[in-house]
């Protein structure tokens, strides 16, 4: 998978498939499962280490999970996530954690935000790290915003929304990752920015990809699911069918269902 074949899907209108993935055995079983794109998120501070957000990761952490992944994976697009305090205090300070997690097998940095990320956005895509954006619920802000929670409800959250997703685009993001946003201004979004490709996640089944953390879609993760998330554990007899069923979900566009899964 390269990022000109990404950009040719969003284009054609076929729906691009994501799922997180942290370790190599991982990375081989869903790479067989043509999985389009792997995201080594920062979400392995709750499924893996129990922690109770995203914020104690560390850029150490992170560059040695894309290490494992990078190693069993062979055709999917690789992204991964830039820690909390890994990128917020200075752009050199962006450019070094960046450098990091490329140089341990990413192809893509991710980092959450608008406003103040469109600098960085700017600065790392001029250089040529290929950036994917995150809008709406961002969690390693969640405490500032109050909890998870949906975000742009309200006419003044939605406007901030799209004017951001429209900087960030015009700064050079490629993908844009939108988080528990009602399905209407999600398709908007991804209609008025044709050159991002959005990847949604409790955004309806309007964006041009969806993702899910790995662990609730095979029913492992502790607690309560999310309601955007669907269980494709409870029909698939193996892991690798679940991943499978996902993909043909997504493809097909039958997940999400925008009545169940969608606000």
């Amino acid at each position: 998978m390269t990022l000109h074949r990404l950009r040719e899907m969003r284009a054609q209108g076929e729906k691009i498939t994501m799922l997180t993935c942290y370790d190599a055995s991982f990375a081989r079983l869903l790479d067989s499962c043509e999985l389009d794109c792997l995201l080594v998120g920062d979400s392995l501070g709750m499924v893996l280490q129990g922690q109770s957000s995203t914020v104690p990761v560390t850029l150490d952490e992170m560059a040695y999970h894309t290490r494992c992944v990078a190693r069993g994976n062979r055709h999917a697009w690789l992204l991964s996530d830039l820690p909390f305090g890994s990128y917020q205090e200075s752009l050199d300070q962006c450019m070094r954690s960046s450098v990091a997690l490329m140089q341990a097998g990413a192809q893509m940095i991710k980092l959450e935000g608008g406003g103040w990320t469109t600098e960085a956005v700017h600065f790392l895509t001029q250089r040529g790290i290929p950036v994917c954006a995150h809008l709406g619920l961002t969690p390693q802000s969640v405490h500032a915003l109050g909890g998870y929670r949906v975000q742009g409800r309200d006419a003044d959250g939605a406007a901030t929304l799209r004017q951001h997703a429209r900087e960030l685009s015009e700064a050079g993001a490629t993908m844009l990752v939108l988080e528990l946003v009602p399905t209407a201004l999600a398709a908007e979004i991804t209609e008025a920015n044709p050159q991002l490709i959005t990847v949604g996640i409790g955004a309806g089944n309007v964006t041009a990809a969806q993702v899910l953390v790995l662990h609730d879609m095979l029913g492992i993760t502790a607690g309560k699911l999310p309601r955007f998330v669907r269980n494709f554990m409870a029909t698939g007899a193996s892991i690798e069918q679940a991943v499978r069923l996902f993909v043909s979900e997504v493809k097909s566009g039958r997940f999400p269902d925008n009545g169940q899964h969608g606000f």
